[in-house]
């Protein structure tokens, strides 16, 4: 008989956006994981603490045996996944990947193709687009986060483009509306602009009284500050800054970001989920030759806008928490939700069991869980899979902060 309770083994990727060192909650998580022999080098940049790689197996002996989390659910499907969620999907993998995200510069302006276009996309070029799923996604600020996400509402972008340096990226016939058509002009126009003209725009616009930029005075304040971290020359900045939402989030706040809606993170330490993918397309934040073909990527975005208020995903009480001490992060998507049960010392939960498999992180604290007729330690960075139909207690010795992605 399998153990409902696995406790998992991580690694920390290296791109350059990652803050540095010890700096980086991702690394720090990840250097306290039990098992790993991953060390934290101060002058490197850590970016991605990816919690759903391999697993260790605690056996009674205390000898530890590394095996690979996806053959154990392979082998043990049913008892651990369930067959409603098999039947769901169509397979054992879960159907979710979470991360620990420290970001120290933006990341890479981009989206993820929905659904029908994954599947164009991946039979046409299985090589670039490994799968033919979509990739919607949540982050989840650990500390204050910066992002842009999805388009302003038209008449918000309508009147930005009236400033002079920005003009030349509108139609050069005038519709009577400002539309999702003309939206995508703009977007396309500028993507596809030389470098020249690019760097030229940025310096205009930093001449403009800040006055010009109505109630986005951030405008002329970001420039420099992207600039240093991408060149004058990269599109990205006049996308994200004139046509984007730019949102400011504290320790709790989520944003949600549908397949194909444009986004680009910008810093903080954030829990990122998503579901099973791992096709993206790119177009500013990034060196030219990584961009993918401006064509393809305004193809596969969606260009309808909204407030920044819309790309707020709120939590609500999880009402399967006993001591009401979980929040439920339900994102508008199949593949998963999020809990976030955060206790202070002495204090403890209980959450029923669940239908489906999950995984949780640590990310402050420490204390004890009861699953599965076990007690486990947990600690800074312990990362567990849980089987379905468990039941978990936890108490807090000095304080706990978890995170658990799941599926039903």
């Amino acid at each position: 008989m399998v153990e409902s309770v696995i406790q998992l083994k991580c690694d920390c990727n290296q791109y350059p956006w990652g803050r540095k060192g010890s700096e980086s909650a991702a690394a720090r998580l990840c250097a306290k994981t039990p098992g790993t022999d991953f060390k934290i080098e101060e002058d490197k940049p850590y970016s991605e603490m990816q919690v759903h790689v391999v697993h260790v197996h605690r056996a009674s002996t205390r000898l530890h045996t590394v095996l690979d989390l996806q053959d154990v659910l392979d082998k043990h499907a049913e008892e651990l996944i369930g067959k409603n969620v098999l039947q769901k999907f169509g397979h054992s993998k879960l159907p979710y990947l979470p991360k620990v995200l420290s970001i120290a510069k933006a990341l890479p302006l981009q989206l993820h193709p929905n659904k029908e276009m994954a599947a164009e996309l991946h039979r046409k070029d299985p090589d670039q687009f490994t799968d033919p799923n979509h990739k919607p996604e949540i982050a989840l600020a650990l500390t204050d986060f910066e992002s842009f996400c999805g388009f302003k509402p038209l008449e918000d972008i309508e009147a930005l483009m009236q400033l002079e340096p920005l003009q030349q990226f509108l139609p050069d016939t005038k519709k009577p509306k400002f539309d999702d058509m003309t939206l995508k002009h703009v977007v396309k126009t500028i993507l596809s602009a030389s470098d020249e003209t690019i760097a030229d725009v940025q310096a205009a616009l930093l001449k403009q009284p800040k006055e010009k930029f109505g109630k986005d005075t951030y405008i002329p304040d970001l420039i420099p500050r992207l600039q240093a971290q991408y060149d004058k020359t990269d599109p990205g900045t006049i996308v994200a800054l004139i046509t984007m939402n730019y949102l400011t989030l504290k320790a709790g706040d989520s944003i949600y970001i549908p397949a194909d809606g444009i986004h680009a993170y910008l810093s903080g330490d954030i829990i990122e989920c998503m579901a099973r993918s791992n096709n993206v397309l790119n177009t500013g934040f990034c060196p030219r030759a990584d961009r993918n073909n401006v064509e393809l990527f305004c193809k596969c975005l969606t260009f309808t806008p909204h407030s920044a208020e819309e790309a707020i995903l709120n939590s609500t009480s999880f009402d399967r928490s006993k001591n009401g001490k979980t929040k439920l992060y339900g994102p508008p998507m199949s593949e998963f939700d999020m809990l976030a049960t955060i206790l202070s010392s002495g204090e403890k939960e209980t959450i029923s069991a669940l239908g489906g498999p999950s995984i949780m992180i640590n990310v402050n604290g420490e204390g004890k869980m009861k699953a599965g007729g076990k007690s486990y330690d947990v600690k800074e960075g312990y990362v567990f899979f849980i089987g379905k139909d468990t039941e978990t207690e936890f108490e807090a010795d000095s304080g706990l902060q978890i995170y658990r992605a799941y599926v039903e």
